[in-house]
């Protein structure tokens, strides 16, 4: 059983950068892809980034919307995933949840490939 912490969140301006992180204990965090997801007030959770576990050599994945603004690392030594965020935008409002997959199907994109969640962490960009 994996439990997953997320910090780093917090209200920025326009233009700023956050990095958030998600801390795990319990299960095999190496092994598991770590992905990151937003949900905004009034939509579905959805797919953010995320990087495989040490069979994928580090392969990463982004969402359109978030591509060359945001990336997303891993320390398996630390047991953490971060998400750097940097060119924040309002419309990036959202609750951010880092979730682990058992799988080595890549990437895995949906809400259900994900085996393990944490509780969140609010952004929230002003303009």
């Amino acid at each position: 059983q994996m439990q997953l912490v997320e910090s780093g969140g917090g209200l920025i301006q326009a233009g700023g950068s956050l990095r958030l992180s998600c801390a795990a204990s319990g299960g095999t965090f190496s092994n598991d892809a770590l992905g990151w997801f937003r949900q905004a007030p009034g939509r579905k959770r959805e797919f953010v980034a995320v990087i495989g576990g040490s069979w994928s050599g580090g392969a990463t994945a982004y969402a359109d919307s978030v591509k060359g603004r945001f990336t997303v690392s891993r320390d398996n030594a630390k047991n953490t995933a971060y998400l750097q965020m940097n060119s924040l935008k309002p419309e990036d409002t959202a609750v951010y949840y880092c979730a682990a997959a058992a799988t080595i199907a890549f990437p895995p994109i949906q809400v259900r490939d994900y085996d393990y969640w944490g509780q969140g962490t609010q952004v929230t960009v002003s303009s």
